[in-house]
């Protein structure tokens, strides 16, 4: 009857006994095998002695199912883990196998004491190995176990399994797998646990409330926080003031101070108060959002409170009052806090010389930075920083370098921002020659190693030998001082970002946390930003994952830069989803990340949209700057809403945003192209009052709408008065004239009328701008425009200034010339000047191969222009959009029906829909053809496009379809057009 103890049991507590050596430490000597009533300790109550006893007799007498309950009660009543040990030996000498039951126990028992590893081994030998199913009181020990041991998946699996059974015994796992998933940062996983169990109406106790929502909040997750707290309040679980603190913070975070401060009016109803913190906390919400009156009733409230303010208090205050360019209340409160005895710290002095430096008045700065160090307060680099680039902007070079001397010599470390400053005044290409300057600085003022003593690398290349040292360098602060080894590394990768050297910074950055330094969010946004620079966009976007996985949390930079990027490249979508993150992590996009967007969806011609965007941004409580005013009305300006761009900026000027040259540029030539004339001559006295003088960039663009309405003549008028001021030609200006006047080429026959009233204000505009000029004008026009040939001269005469000059013909002005050839049906000139360009090693691009293939077209040349789309493709050069449209025109203009579908079938192939006009010309050939089917196919998906068929081909493909009997078809396509297109 009785069973012999198995190897797994001798293993198991000879591996117990050494892994716990400390828990033995008061057990008394090893049992004896055989005595009828064993002494196991002297401090062993009765009971327990008793119970010992009855298991022997129930042993003697083979009750071993009532030896083993006893044995299991034993093991949950030890008060510690040697008793609990003694037991089993005790059971165990005598030949009796523990039942499920009992190792259950004391598995919950190890567990109870820590030793995780034991407990796991045990549950696995005599649990798993055997097909037991545990009981919930097992589950829940093993899920505390396996989260103790690193093992969330295993934990995971037996939470499960806890919960299907219903049981009411999982609080301890439940504290368990919670804390231990959002130790690891998967917070919303836990939220998903959490919401399961209190689905199941399941009691938790506040320790896991609070650590959730404290979780939720770090992580921005401000509404699932809200989620739990809410729930809290239906059950009525007491929430901790460190709770409340939590919310609050995260609410302030996200820009919601109102919302912050009824939730503190909440928690102090529930008894609970507001501390110091707190109040700082909402205070500088409403600094943030410039609102100073309500900080200041908090700052009362705070005080008629008992609460005392500190010096991080005082210098949120200041900070709100000095950023409105309110410094004299920012005054008053420093000399309210020195007389309670709170003396300004370095923060306090570099908030006003940030202030005074961003007015312009350095002076003032220096004047603060001697007072601070009069006092014994050590400036910050910060502050350094600011009074370096304040000086700089001062045009004062001496002063910058003995500000930087004075800073070292104070024993202040230059840092990463540092870099930034100094970059913005050395050319580019000096990224390393600065980098190893203030890396020299840190090794000398923070490790006390004079970098002097490094030897020269003997390089051909100068630039390696400053990377070799820079990286000797590095190597040095490091085995000094692992804290600046940060700073250090900051740096070098940021000078490897700006000289482009991507791969290089990545190595650099992979050395970095090796040796154990988390990497800075700048750092990061710069390696995103020298990606987005070498078009690797999605790497860009990898690596901006790869740093959220890490935990670092995107800034408002970082969102910029990627938006910035994507809008460049006309992916609005996906910088709209950058705009849904922000949203999601509580970030307010800034005006410059609107100004991007808006910028994109006018260059994209959706007005409309970017109008929205405007008004968006102004309904979230961004205040707009002068850029974004810019932006929006060259938006409206550029696409025929001449009037909008008027009125947004009279508004700009109310809202006492004094406007830029660019500003009255966009608007004037806005104006002048809707042919309102007299009102651009309004806006452009009002610039030379305002004392800007007309430039090339104000010309051009007057030049350019003049060329665009076909009067040649006064936009060389233009350009004789501009040579008369001296004002010199860009490349912009010569691309402008040489497209304008090849644009005029295809349209010379054409009679433009021009209205009495508009040449007298052409004269006003004229005189407006010679009124400026430093030289008295003398009109030297002496050119004709009467005839194709003289036009031709004109432009040729302008190609051979630009090779005259220090610029060099570029593909614009080839592409501006050859235009005006084809559209004059001047093919051969053409092609002579592709030849040219050529020769002068400038490329034919796809506008080159389109504006050629259209000119075949439009004279009815199409195997010269089919031809043309196959060289294109034999020279790598990829054929876009564009010129699969013009190909199906001219296709469709010779009735080469098939070879025009068959184009269309290709295009989709490459990722290309046709435009409204190629649908058109294929749904009118097809109906022509009497092919009702495939015409039926073509106007699906032009629907499917968002193209509506124009009424015409409607009405063709209609006919053709009664006409053939196909009644159900003409039904269905008469069903789907009459909402849509028939009103």
């Amino acid at each position: 009857m009785f069973k012999k103890r198995s190897n797994s049991h001798y293993l198991f507590f000879f591996f117990f006994n050494n892994t716990t050596r400390r828990a033995f430490n008061t057990c008394p000597c090893p049992l004896p095998l055989e005595p009828p009533i064993p002494s196991i300790s002297t401090s062993t109550t009765d009971h327990r002695t008793l119970c010992l006893s009855l298991i022997d007799r129930l042993i003697r007498r083979g009750s071993f199912s009532s030896a083993q309950q006893v044995v299991q009660r034993i093991i949950m009543q030890c008060s510690s883990l040697p008793d609990a040990i003694s037991a089993v030996d005790f059971v165990t000498n005598r030949g009796m196998e523990l039942d499920p039951s009992s190792y259950g126990a004391l598995i919950q028992k190890l567990v109870c004491f820590g030793e995780y590893q034991v407990a796991k081994e045990l549950y696995i030998d005599s649990i798993i190995s055997r097909g037991v199913c545990p009981d919930s009181f097992l589950l829940d020990s093993m899920v505390i176990c396996y989260c103790k041991l690193g093992e969330l998946e295993e934990a995971k699996t037996h939470f499960d399994r806890l919960i299907s059974m219903k049981s009411v015994h999982f609080k301890g796992a439940c504290n368990a797998l919670l804390g231990e998933l959002c130790a690891q940062d998967r917070v919303l996983e836990a939220l998903q646990y959490f919401s399961g169990v209190s689905d199941a109406g399941s009691l938790l106790g506040y320790w896991c409330y609070n650590m959730l929502v404290d979780g939720l909040c770090l992580k921005g997750h401000l509404n699932e926080a809200m989620y739990v707290f809410d729930i809290m309040h239906e059950r009525g679980i007491p929430c901790t003031v460190h709770l409340y603190k939590s919310l609050i913070y995260s609410f302030c975070k996200r820009g919601w101070v109102e919302e912050a401060e009824l939730l503190s009016t909440e928690m102090e109803s529930q008894g609970l108060f507001m501390d110091k913190v707190m109040y700082t906390t909402l205070i500088n919400g409403y600094r943030k959002s410039k609102k100073m009156k309500m900080a200041m009733r908090l700052f009362f409230k705070m005080l008629k409170t008992g609460c005392e303010p500190d010096i991080y208090t005082y210098n949120t205050l200041i900070h709100g009052f000095v950023n409105l360019g309110l410094q004299e209340k920012g005054w008053i409160l420093h000399d309210q806090m020195e007389e309670l005895g709170i003396k300004p710290n370095a923060v306090t002095y570099h908030i006003m010389i940030r202030n005074y430096c961003k007015e312009g008045k350095a002076d003032c700065a220096l004047m603060l930075l001697d007072n601070m160090c009069q006092k014994g307060i050590a400036p910050t680099v910060h502050s350094y920083t600011a009074l370096i680039s304040a000086l700089y902007e001062e045009k004062r070079v001496m002063d910058v370098d003995n500000m930087y001397y004075k800073m070292l010599n104070s024993g202040v470390v230059p840092d990463h921002l540092l870099f930034f400053t100094l970059m913005k005044m050395y050319p580019k290409g000096h990224e390393f020659t600065i980098a190893l300057m203030l890396l020299q600085a840190v090794a000398k003022v923070g490790c006390g190693i004079d970098p002097s003593s490094f030897f020269a690398f003997d390089t051909s290349d100068p630039t390696r030998d400053l990377e070799l040292k820079i990286e000797h360098l590095l190597g040095e602060i490091v085995e000094s001082n692992s804290n600046l080894a940060l700073v250090a590394f900051s740096i070098y990768i940021l000078a490897l970002c700006a000289a482009g050297k991507s791969e290089v910074a990545f190595l650099c950055m992979d050395k970095m946390v090796s040796l154990g330094c988390r990497p800075l969010l700048s750092t990061y946004n710069s390696l995103i930003k020298c990606l987005c620079q070498e078009g690797r966009v999605e790497d860009a976007k990898s690596l901006y994952d790869l740093m959220q996985d890490q935990g670092i949390v995107p800034n408002l930079a970082t969102f910029l830069i990627l938006v910035n990027e994507h809008c460049k490249c006309g992916d609005l979508a996906s910088a709209f989803d950058f705009l849904d993150q922000m949203d999601e992590r509580g970030l307010k996009p800034s005006v410059a990340i609107y100004d991007s967007i808006i910028g994109c969806l006018s260059k994209q011609k959706r007005i409309s949209e970017a109008q929205d965007i405007f008004k968006w941004m102004l309904e979230s409580g961004v205040d707009p700057d002068e850029v974004i005013y810019v932006t929006m009305i060259n938006a409206y300006s550029k696409n025929g809403g001449a009037v909008q761009a008027q009125q947004l900026f009279d508004k700009m000027v109310e809202s006492g945003i004094r406007p830029s040259f660019r500003a009255y540029t966009a608007l004037i030539n806005g104006l002048v192209k809707k042919n309102m004339i007299a009102k651009g001559c309004v806006y452009l006295d009002r610039m030379l009052e305002d004392g800007f003088l007309p430039n090339n960039v104000l010309y051009t663009s007057l030049i350019n709408q003049f060329l665009r309405k076909g009067e040649l003549e006064f936009a060389f008028r233009l350009v004789d008065l501009m040579e008369n001021c001296q004002i010199e030609h860009d490349l912009i200006t010569y691309i402008t004239l040489v497209s304008g006047v090849g644009r005029n080429m295809a349209c010379i026959k054409r009679s433009w009328h021009t209205h009495k009233n508009a040449e007298r204000m052409r004269e006003v505009l004229f005189h407006l701008l010679h009124q400026k000029s430093l030289v008295p004008w003398k009109n030297n026009l002496r050119i004709s425009f009467k005839s194709l040939e003289e036009i031709k001269f004109i432009a040729l005469r302008l190609m051979k200034k630009v090779e005259g000059t220090r610029f060099m013909p570029n593909l614009y002005l080839y592409n501006g010339m050859i235009y005006g050839l084809c559209w004059a049906n001047m093919m051969q000139d053409a092609y002579e000047h592709i030849e040219s360009m050529q020769r002068n090693g400038v490329h034919p691009n796809q506008v080159t191969f389109t504006i050629l293939i259209e000119g075949h077209i439009q004279f009815g040349e199409t195997d010269h222009a089919i031809g043309l789309f196959n060289e294109m493709n034999a020279n790598g050069c990829i054929p876009d959009r564009m010129v699969y449209n013009s190909l199906i025109k001219g296709l469709c203009k010779a009735g080469r029906l098939r070879d025009a579908l068959s184009l269309s079938h290709t295009m989709y192939k490459r990722g290309f829909s046709p435009c409204k006009a190629s649908y058109e010309n294929l749904l009118n050939m097809l109906c022509t053809s009497r092919l009702s089917i495939h015409a039926l196919r073509i106007c699906e998906d032009m629907l499917a496009h968002g193209f509506l068929p124009c009424r015409y081909n409607l009405n063709s493909l209609l006919c053709l379809l009664s006409e053939e009997d196909k009644l159900h078809e003409a039904r269905v396509l008469h069903d789907m057009m009459l909402n849509k297109y028939v009103k």
